[in-house]
């Protein structure tokens, strides 16, 4: 089974232990993405988010796997992930899908759906967390450009320097309302 592997943050720069049979390219489905999740280390990090985000090109990559079982299991490893319930999947093949991607993304899926099927992938898999900003132990508050930039402003020089450079190494294609606002705040040398 040939399986696609699709990116937009940092499994396209760092890799780690993602196992490809080539290279991430930027000719995957344009998806609604938004730096609208706090990481456990405090960065904001993208994430399909149909209620924020902003259509971007996709990056793709075929999985070393055939296995559609064993290639989620080497992206959740590599995401960090304990279960695959964050792993989105369809399989075209057998008309399955994540329960969890559905619930999060709908839109999202079914454009991966079509994607998939008019290039020819069987399966296809990505991250799929969710927007956790509001959260209380996050940002606590809902996601906006100005709030966003209020976070990132309240961090501490680390994490500010670390949150920022997340923003800065996302491929160019992904160009977000807040990805626009952090660069006229805070410009690069």
């Amino acid at each position: 089974m040939k399986v696609a592997i699709l990116a937009w943050g940092s499994l396209v720069w760092d890799r780690r232990d993602l196992m490809l049979a080539g290279s991430f390219v930027p000719t995957g489905p344009s998806l609604p993405l938004e730096f609208s999740r706090v990481s456990r280390d405090r960065r904001l990090t993208l994430v399909i988010d149909e209620a924020r985000g902003t259509l971007c090109t996709t990056y793709v990559a075929p999985s070393a796997y055939t296995d559609l079982d064993q290639a989620i299991d080497n992206l959740r490893g590599r995401e960090g992930m304990p279960g695959p319930a964050s792993v989105g999947f369809v399989d075209i093949q057998a008309g399955t899908r994540s329960d969890t991607a559905w619930q999060r993304h709908p839109s999202a899926v079914a454009a991966i759906e079509r994607w998939a099927a008019r290039i020819g992938y069987r399966a296809v898999i990505w991250t799929a967390l969710a927007s956790n900003f509001q959260e209380s132990d996050r940002a606590g508050v809902p996601f906006s450009v100005d709030a966003a930039l209020a976070y990132l402003a309240a961090l501490d020089g680390p994490r500010f320097e670390n949150a920022l450079r997340y923003i800065r190494n996302a491929p160019q294609e992904i160009r977000s309302p807040l990805r626009e606002a952090v660069d006229r705040r805070w410009p690069s040398d």
